[in-house]
């Protein structure tokens, strides 16, 4: 699959195929289960293009749904999402008595689903075929490399035994990343430094068997990765009719350690125009490599010291979860919620930058898990903060990305600006948990 960047003009092919504006019937999306941080960036989207937005879900799952969200709602199809068909048969059924005129999905591991709902349907969607390779990285490993995608060598194990052989048989070397195959937000995943560490991490990777809350089945493999240094990036990519739309480099930082936990990103990633261009057109063929045909891609890649490629860790068909939708539209006045919506509906979707921004977001994260019994923000101008946990809520361990208590984002004039006051505001903050 070739690689087309929009930059001016529109393909003819996709010209005829979509329709540019907003339909003043209001347009119905289906999103296969709101819930989760990329949700509220599709309630702000779809009322931005007047579009009604239902979703699919279990019931229980609905009624524990914030207000605001039950409130955006037009309508909602109760159904089991962990019984493909049954699942398939309630939303086809909801659809066509709704005259839903797109299928959207905000949790990674329900994509394959709703691009099986958009087949049926007959709307824009992404390749039934190739969708569970942008849910499970064993698949997308081999898709990578039957499309030529540059990804860190892998090799799929089921024990710690089968990792120690996988890893001398295959020279994967020491530091090793140990993930599961099918999981999100660093769950179970692990650099270790030799292979003393590799049945704890094993079992970290493995500890899960279900997604909740819908009880998904998991694939229990694990992925033994080699291990790529350099500084990490993401890039987000609108797909729509086949046409990769790139959207800006993010910078990611993280921990060091054993869990690489996200610190916070930067947009833009302040890069060299060629690194950037790279960067973006590598994350675009690993999107369209998962079979994003009509959709989001959310890309993540490492760049070694002195090479001149971007080697992509994993991509998924969704939309970024840690506030990113916030910090590139922020940066840039691109809303990747609304670009999203546009193309599930068949329409252009609205790319282009109409400012030149630098914003940044910093996680606010306990030094350990336990009671929360205080957070203090402080207030600095060019800053905004939010938090998730209150006084008195559990805190994870630091893990994984769900020890988050909140985060604080900042805009400026520059990168180095927008980093420093997004870093200074969260250094000041005092998280007390006991």
């Amino acid at each position: 699959m070739s690689v087309t960047t929009m930059a001016t003009g529109l393909p003819t092919r996709l010209s005829r195929a979509m329709n540019i504006g907003t339909d003043p019937c209001g347009a119905g999306v289906l999103v296969v289960e709101p819930m989760g941080n990329a949700g509220r960036f599709l309630v702000d989207a779809a009322d931005r293009l007047g579009v009604r937005l239902y979703a699919a879900t279990h019931k229980d799952i609905h009624d524990s749904y914030s207000p605001s969200l039950r409130s955006a709602l037009a309508g909602v199809c109760e159904t089991d999402l962990a019984d493909t068909p049954r699942a398939l048969e309630d939303m086809e059924d909801f659809c066509r008595r709704h005259s839903v005129a797109g299928v959207a999905a905000c949790w990674e591991l329900l994509t394959p689903l709703a691009a099986l709902l958009a087949r049926r349907l007959g709307l824009p969607g992404n390749d039934p075929a190739l969708a569970h390779a942008a849910r499970n990285k064993i698949l997308m490993g081999e898709a990578f490399a039957a499309a030529g995608v540059p990804a860190p060598r892998w090799t799929a194990v089921r024990d710690s035994a089968q990792a120690r052989g996988a890893v001398a048989e295959r020279g994967l070397g020491w530091p090793l990343v140990v993930k599961p195959a099918e999981q999100g937000g660093s769950w179970g995943v692990s650099v270790l430094d030799g292979p003393d560490q590799l049945d704890a991490a094993m079992a970290a990777a493995q500890r899960h068997t279900y997604a909740q809350p819908h009880g998904l089945r998991l694939d229990t493999r694990v992925l033994a990765q080699e291990y790529i240094p350099g500084e990490e990036f993401s890039c987000d990519t609108i797909v729509a009719d086949e046409v990769a739309y790139p959207l800006p480099v993010v910078r990611k930082d993280t921990t060091s350690g054993a869990h690489r936990i996200e610190t916070g990103h930067t947009c833009p990633a302040g890069l060299a125009p060629s690194t950037a261009r790279l960067v973006r057109h590598t994350a675009a063929r690993a999107a369209l490599a998962v079979g994003i045909r009509n959709g989001i891609a959310h890309t993540e890649v490492k760049i070694p010291p002195g090479a001149e490629v971007a080697f992509v860790l994993e991509t998924g068909a969704r939309l970024p979860g840690g506030n990113l939708c916030e910090v590139v539209e922020t940066a840039t006045g691109v809303s990747e919620a609304v670009a999203y919506l546009q193309t599930v509906l068949g329409r252009v979707p609205d790319t282009a930058p109409t400012r030149t921004d630098a914003a940044a977001i910093r996680f606010l994260l306990p030094r350990s898990g336990g009671r929360l019994r205080r957070v203090s923000v402080p207030e600095v101008s060019g800053t905004h903060s939010e938090l998730h946990l209150g006084a008195g809520d559990t805190v994870p361990e630091p893990e994984d990305s769900s020890c988050r208590i909140g985060q604080v984002v900042a805009r400026a004039g520059t990168v180095a600006e927008a980093r420093r006051l997004a870093e200074d505001v969260a250094a000041r903050t005092r998280v007390e948990v006991s």
